[in-house]
């Protein structure tokens, strides 16, 4: 009796495994990452933005793996996303910080996201294309909670008690991660590859605890590419993944971000040079950034100096002048004209990159009318004297 006792009591503690502290650790952060893995892979890339596809292996341990440890059925999940990116950065958004606050996706992101899983609505219009088959449809969707319910007794009979906190630690993985931080911070803080229509940020460069994610702003410039990294300085661990199972012949990448390519020699701007800009705007913007970025510190010494503009109104001039014109507030096209009125080739770089931005949003122009606009606008940039336009116009004749 006295035995049986301990050796109950020992399982209590212990589990079957035993296992120490570290081990139970290790364990702990294998089994997130794996979920991690599930939703970027698999719910995120595959099923939402149909970046890639899988073979039946992977996607079925995928769907098995997440009815474990998350409960998510993949029909909501596609739909709020999707509808996430449609309506994005507006009160239709399911979870934007811009309009809900930081405060409430950060702390509530994952019941915002519950909420908008019950609209038959949503669903209805973005859940389209998920799996359908009888599983999904008799066990992960009907017995979704179960799921979890399964993995809380797993945990419990590897570790005893403390399985009890690993369990818990892996339900609240993704609705920390996924749910708060890359719906909160990734629209709220960290730096800009690209001016996407929205708010969408890099968290940090290299994508490792959340899978690839914290590159949010070139996902949500590039939604549909399977590689969520940009520059050469950022990582991106799903799309390690994805490169293996590709090489295993288990999945199957259909689109990936547009590279620029150039020719050293090309000077002529004809129809190949407008496509080449158009699919490559984003890069073709961020350079132009770069380059009015450029100009602002060749203007800079002359404004503090002969225009005596105060610290405090350079400060507000020169973020106003990085954004995106059509994302900027009442105050901060005040701003600009005040700049403006000191400056006349910052007023043309930034009335040039208005233009240039028209290039691909007349979708009523033809083809022919666009590259005029683009050979005219090139001839005017060059012409214009200003060093840091004239470069970045030669640049953008060799866009092939």
């Amino acid at each position: 009796m006295s035995n049986f006792i301990d050796s109950t009591v020992d399982f209590l503690i212990n589990g079957i495994t035993g296992a120490t502290a570290w081990q139970v650790f290790i364990f702990t952060m294998v089994v997130t990452h794996i979920t991690i893995a599930s939703v970027t892979i698999f719910l995120h890339r595959c099923q939402a933005h149909r970046a890639l596809e899988l073979h039946a292996i992977p996607s079925h341990f995928f769907r098995f793996w997440l009815w474990l440890t998350t409960g998510q059925v993949t029909k909501e999940w596609a739909a709020v996303h999707r509808k996430h990116h449609a309506k994005c950065e507006t009160e239709e958004d399911p979870h934007s910080p811009v309009t809900r606050g930081i405060k409430k996706v950060l702390l509530e992101g994952a019941e915002l996201y519950r909420t908008e899983s019950k609209n038959k609505e949503t669903i209805a219009k973005y859940g389209m294309g998920t799996p359908d088959d009888w599983i999904e449809r008799n066990l992960y969707t009907r017995f979704s909670w179960q799921g979890v319910a399964l993995m809380l007794i797993i945990d419990f009979m590897l570790f005893g008690v403390i399985g009890v906190t690993v369990w818990a630690v892996q339900m609240l993985w993704i609705p920390i991660t996924a749910a708060g931080i890359i719906n909160g911070i990734g629209h709220y803080w960290g730096y800009r590859n690209y001016e996407s229509n929205d708010a969408a940020t890099n968290i940090v460069p290299w994508g490792i605890l959340i899978g690839g994610e914290e590159l949010h702003n070139n996902h949500h410039t590039f939604g549909t590419s399977a590689k969520l990294s940009s520059k050469w300085y950022e990582f991106d661990i799903g799309w390690g993944y994805i490169r293996t199972l590709e090489i295993l012949h288990l999945a199957k990448v259909k689109k990936v971000a547009p590279k620029p390519k150039f020719l050293k020699d090309k000077s002529l701007v004809d129809i190949d040079t407008l496509q080449a800009v158009i699919t490559n705007r984003y890069d073709v913007m961020a350079k132009y950034a770069k380059s009015l970025k450029k100009e602002w510190a060749e203007e800079l010494q002359e404004l503090r100096q002969k225009a005596q503009l105060e610290k405090g109104f350079l400060k507000s001039a020169k973020k106003a002048l990085q954004l995106e014109p059509g994302k900027l507030e009442a105050m901060q096209v005040q701003t600009l004209r005040e700049l403006f009125d000191h400056s006349a080739a910052l007023k043309t770089m930034h009335d040039m990159r208005l233009e240039l931005n028209a290039i691909w949003e007349r979708s009523n122009a033809t083809r022919e009318q666009l590259l005029v606009q683009l050979q005219d606008w090139c001839t005017r940039a060059e012409a214009s004297g200003i060093k840091a336009l004239q470069e970045f116009s030669f640049r953008l004749r060799t866009y092939a």
